[in-house]
């Protein structure tokens, strides 16, 4: 369903699991349907710039979706020597895509979306995002994530980046030792996969400890958590959880410090100060 009113009101999420709530004033109501997967709502707001809304659950907004996107891409990519093939597992708004793109060493891209109405809505209200969804290396397969890394052919992934919502309803086996276990099959030799993990201030015991339970069962040699601001999420303070068959470091250290591409928040430093773990999580 289209619809073009204009309106001021505000758009709440409540966090209603850690007692808390977050509002952007609104303007506009861009578009809003119902798929077969979900609720999608797009408000053009008055300070954050567009904003897409899943099933009452903030996903991104044209201010701050950097932040997000770029911590979500650069750390894993510059901790492989030789990453060539990524697989993207959700991810359909192609922010982290744009980023992996970036990266001209990477020969294919497979993003795997299980609704495509988020694409193509970011196409028409986030276009800035999806500026390499045209590109030669890029291939879209909308299909259920879980479903397709279980078929994945044995070493053939370098890097899976998967780019969920939270462990609710369909992405719960996102966070799962089974679906760990498959991306460890299809990972190469040195492969990775780095995974958002929620707040570490409301998540960290509830979900984020666990998830790395979970990889280390499935086989990964080293688990690693790296932090960053994220203002729309709960709380303000991300992360996400990176998994290793072999070891974790920032391998391509000169490239890092010489980006050839330009970010907004990603740098070396932030890099390295990212995996600093804070004194109340090494409990």
């Amino acid at each position: 369903m289209e619809t073009q009113n204009t309106h001021s009101s505000w758009f709440t999420e409540h966090a209603t699991d850690i007692g808390t709530a977050f509002s952007l004033a609104t303007s506009t109501l861009l578009h809003q349907e119902k798929t077969a997967y979900q609720n999608i709502e797009i408000y053009k707001t008055k300070t954050f710039g567009n904003l897409m809304v899943l099933d009452g659950f903030i996903m991104l907004t044209t201010r701050d979706n950097f932040l997000y996107h770029e911590m979500m891409s650069h750390p894993a990519l510059f901790s492989h020597a030789h990453p060539k093939h990524i697989a993207i597992v959700g991810g359909g708004d192609c922010g982290t895509l744009q980023q992996v793109a970036q990266h001209n060493w990477v020969e294919k891209i497979t993003q795997i979306e299980i609704d495509e109405h988020v694409t193509r809505l970011s196409e028409q209200y986030f276009p800035e995002l999806c500026t390499s969804n045209n590109d030669p290396r890029v291939k879209f397969v909308f299909s259920d994530g879980i479903d397709w890394m279980r078929h994945a052919a044995k070493n053939s992934i370098d890097i899976i980046i998967v780019d969920s919502t939270d462990p609710i309803g369909p992405a719960e086996g996102l966070f799962q030792k089974q679906f760990y276990q498959h991306c460890w099959s299809a990972l190469s030799e040195n492969g990775l996969v780095i995974q958002q993990s929620e707040s570490p201030l409301a998540h960290w015991e509830s979900i984020t400890k666990p998830m790395h339970n979970e990889m280390q069962a499935a086989g990964f040699n080293q688990t690693k958590t790296l932090f960053f601001p994220q203002p729309v999420y709960p709380t303000g303070w991300w992360s996400a959880t990176m998994a290793a068959k072999n070891d974790i470091h920032l391998i391509r250290d000169s490239d890092a410090k010489q980006l050839t591409f330009d970010t907004k928040y990603y740098n070396y430093d932030i890099h390295l100060s990212a995996f600093a773990m804070p004194n109340f999580l090494k409990a």
